[in-house]
């Protein structure tokens, strides 16, 4: 039966794959579905994602995965927007995983605070292990004039460390000290462990992006490159999508879901020599060994 969006290979041509018996694991990767009840202009397609998020859930669930993850934006604004996405991504089989995103605290500053716990999480970030590898969960809103209520502390924090940083972009955001720390302490066990790393976080930190990245990106990138064990670094935020490589570390921007008529996800098959990306729809397929 071939999915309704036109993705051109039947459940059973997808469980005869190689990748599913060979791989260490699999994983699936959403980014930006970023629902709004507004048709939407030009490339985005807001009002379309449910849909897509439907069949992306249903053709997941056909699949061998560890689990999947979605790389921030689930809404585009409005808390109700919530309503509508998170019962579909709830019909996920397998243990699912957010990262936070700039437009998920598109809402109203009264019910900021209840974002965290409508999409499941304990902590805005945070780990997990998966047969010889360590996945890292960052908040890239830690330090946010989006995630915080105006006048709160917290806001007031993050707009003296805008404006210190030459007033960037507003939809960006930084990660803070206490994250930095836990992060820095998180790949030291890795190393000692053996393990490998892959890191999730809504936004970019490499290449150089002015619209998109990070305000601390490079202060980021200095933390990966101390630590051998990271190999990948995954991304959304970017819609048109990005990759590049920099010290053994693939820099991995998936392209959005919202930004098509088609779809937009990817399935990655971890191996012990290179990490294959399955894309669907906009996504691209790629090969990224591992050093």
């Amino acid at each position: 039966m071939t999915s309704s969006l036109g993705l051109g290979l039947s459940t059973a041509m997808q469980a005869q794959e190689p990748h599913y018996s060979d791989a260490l694991f699999s994983v699936g990767l959403i980014a930006d579905c970023q629902y709004h009840k507004d048709p939407g202009e030009g490339v985005r397609k807001y009002a379309a994602s449910p849909a897509k998020l439907q069949q992306c859930v249903d053709h997941f669930n056909t699949l061998p995965l560890e689990y999947v993850v979605h790389l921030g934006d689930f809404i585009d604004r409005d808390f109700e927007s919530f309503q509508v996405v998170v019962p579909i991504y709830q019909q996920l089989t397998m243990p699912q995983y957010h990262v936070l995103g700039n437009h998920d605290f598109s809402v109203a500053d009264s019910l900021k605070n209840q974002v965290q716990a409508t999409l499941g999480l304990t902590s805005r970030y945070y780990d997990l292990a998966r047969k010889g590898w360590r996945f890292v969960i960052l908040d890239g809103n830690d330090i946010s004039l989006n995630a915080h209520p105006e006048g709160d502390p917290q806001y007031l924090a993050s707009l003296a460390y805008h404006q210190q940083a030459g007033n960037p972009p507003k939809w960006n955001g930084a990660i803070g000290e206490a994250q930095l720390a836990w992060l820095r302490g998180v790949l030291e066990g890795a190393d000692r462990a053996g393990e490998n790393v892959a890191v999730y976080c809504h936004f970019p930190v490499f290449p150089a992006d002015s619209i998109h990245n990070l305000w601390n990106a490079e202060e980021i990138v200095a933390v990966l490159d101390d630590h051998s064990c990271v190999k990948a670094y995954i991304n959304g935020h970017n819609h048109s999508g990005n990759y590049a490589k920099k010290d053994g570390i693939h820099y991995f921007n998936l392209k959005g879901m919202v930004d098509t008529d088609k779809t937009s996800y990817a399935i990655m098959h971890f191996y012990d020599d290179r990490l294959v990306v399955q894309g669907y729809g906009r996504e691209q397929g790629r090969t990224m060994m591992i050093e």
